[in-house]
């Protein structure tokens, strides 16, 4: 073979091998073992991974300019005032963001950052109190923050109790008051309320009187409990279950002798008034005359489920129920109305004296005399007589 023809057929062959290449089948070379081909799948998965970086790449670019622009633009807010109605709540524990994301959720701001940044700019901000407030939807943030900083915006309702009540007259002014009837009161009164075991199931006496605040959210057992509960701070400030181990006698009697003291007096007499019970109760002998009987108008006007402040008749007098301290030596069963902290102090507390007896000679004033003995007791009564005769007040 001379060299042309050589060159030839070398070039030939290096022509078959590259079209091999380009082909699906595997091609032979030196040694006999075969190898494939190299197609474009390759180079595709590597254009793929490129094209998915530069993709990641640019959203975090996108997401980091977005971010940015948040910063530093102003935060969507409503123009206001606003529309409609919304109670919204602030509840205990609530953060500034945790406000704005309730108030966004209501539609009341555009957006949780309008409110940050209205609290942010106003040094009362922290202020804000646990409660219910009237908003309106689509409000603008500072005026939503505004609102929001007056407690006299809550919303609620009050109901005032006060002192000498009967659980009866308890319920049928919260029936009155309220968004509740009486019958869903009284249904309430069989749940647990929270009373002292001594009270024996019995509410009475143990309401206290006062002014409470009813949120929207608030059913009858609530507050009920919130009754009795102030109850409880008003018995623990009086010290009420160590007087009574002190004085020889149980919780229970000392809550019937401030409600016996709730219904007789008033102000400064009051521990006086708690003295003659006792002085009734434990002094010596016949106890001046008295011979044990209380003689309290109103526990027998209890007892015959009437008005307490009504005239009792000579026939009523006589009328022997529990409650009757004409006829019964002793305390009534249980309290007869709902005392206040100056009765339930005096109970606990009586002043010291001998008194057995008491009249009060001037209604408009409430003065009240008392006496140590019938004699003298009959002194204040002929006084008393005497301003009646020129006082319409009798």
């Amino acid at each position: 073979m001379n060299d042309e023809q050589q060159y030839s057929d070398e070039v030939v062959e290096t022509e078959e091998a590259d079209e091999a290449l380009e082909t699906d089948e595997t091609v032979p070379y030196e040694g006999g073992r075969r190898r494939k081909k190299r197609g474009v799948s390759g180079c595709l998965a590597v254009i793929v991974a490129l094209a998915v970086l530069v993709g990641g790449f640019y959203v975090a670019v996108t997401r980091g300019v977005d971010w940015v622009s948040d910063q530093f633009s102003s935060a969507e807010d409503y123009p206001g005032p606003g529309r409609g109605s919304v109670t919204f709540e602030v509840e205990e524990g609530d953060t500034t963001a945790e406000m704005g994301r309730n108030l966004k959720a209501k539609n009341v701001v555009a957006s949780v950052q309008a409110f940050l940044d209205a609290a942010a700019a106003d040094p009362d901000s922290a202020g804000i109190q646990v409660g219910f407030y009237e908003l309106k939807k689509e409000m603008k943030a500072d005026d939503a923050l505004e609102v929001l900083l007056d407690p006299g915006n809550q919303v609620k309702s009050t109901v005032t109790v006060p002192e000498g009540m009967r659980v009866e007259d308890v319920v049928t002014l919260l029936g009155e008051e309220t968004d509740f009837g009486a019958a869903k009161w009284r249904k309430a009164l069989t749940q647990d309320i929270g009373l002292p075991d001594y009270a024996g199931g019995n509410p009475e006496g143990y309401l206290f009187p006062a002014t409470y605040e009813i949120g929207p959210k608030d059913k009858p057992k609530d507050v009920l409990t919130a009754m009795v509960a102030r109850w409880r701070q008003a018995a623990d400030d009086a010290g009420l279950e160590e007087a009574a181990a002190e004085l020889g006698k149980t919780p229970a009697e000392l809550m019937v002798i401030a409600s016996l003291v709730e219904a007789e007096g008033r102000g400064d007499d009051m521990p006086k008034i708690a003295r003659v019970i006792f002085n009734r109760l434990d002094g010596p002998g016949d106890k001046a005359g008295t011979n044990g009987l209380l003689q309290i108008d109103a526990s027998v006007n209890y007892g015959l489920d009437q008005e307490l402040g009504v005239a009792l008749t000579t026939e009523q007098l006589q009328q022997d129920t529990p409650y009757n301290t004409y006829t019964r030596a002793g305390l009534p069963p249980t309290p007869i109305e709902a005392p206040g902290d100056d009765a339930i102090a005096a109970a606990a507390d009586p002043e010291p004296g001998d008194w057995y007896y008491y009249v009060t000679v001037d209604l408009a004033t409430g003065e009240t005399k008392f006496a140590e003995t019938y004699d003298e007791f009959l002194t204040y009564k002929d006084e008393y007589t005497e301003y009646c005769t020129t006082s319409d007040a009798c």
